[in-house]
């Protein structure tokens, strides 16, 4: 059974960094599509963003320019590094993996493997 555990995630104050850590076990076959999601309590969970197996990277508009997505497909991992960080980032950011291209799954309900989640919560 394929498992994804996220780490990294903290308290830190508005301005600072966090760097987030996914990583798969239980593989039979290669991780295409990976990805951070977000939920902040009474909110609707939130796209952050994605990397293909290509490399081909996409940003949903709130973090754009302040997130960096990397993955490490030798060790089947997935990176998060927050930047400038925001008491509106404050949520508990998932990682999400699927065995087909981004371009092929259909959505955030698409997404066939999930992790339990690391909390990051940002003071102002």
């Amino acid at each position: 059974q394929v498992q994804l555990v996220e780490s990294g995630g903290g308290s830190v104050q508005a301005g600072g960094s966090l760097k987030l850590s996914c990583a798969a076990f239980g593989l039979t076959s290669s991780l295409y599509c990976m990805g951070w999601f977000r939920q902040a309590p009474g909110k609707e969970r939130e796209r952050v963003a994605e990397i293909d197996w290509d490399g081909s990277i996409k940003y949903w508009e709130s973090v754009n320019g302040r997130f960096t997505i990397s993955r490490d497909n030798a060790n089947q991992k997935l990176f998060l590094e927050m930047n400038t960080l925001k008491p509106e980032d404050t949520a508990m950011y998932y990682c999400a993996a699927d065995f087909r291209a981004c371009t092929i799954v259909p959505g955030p309900d698409g997404f066939r493997v999930w992790g339990q989640g690391t909390q990051v919560t940002v003071s102002s």
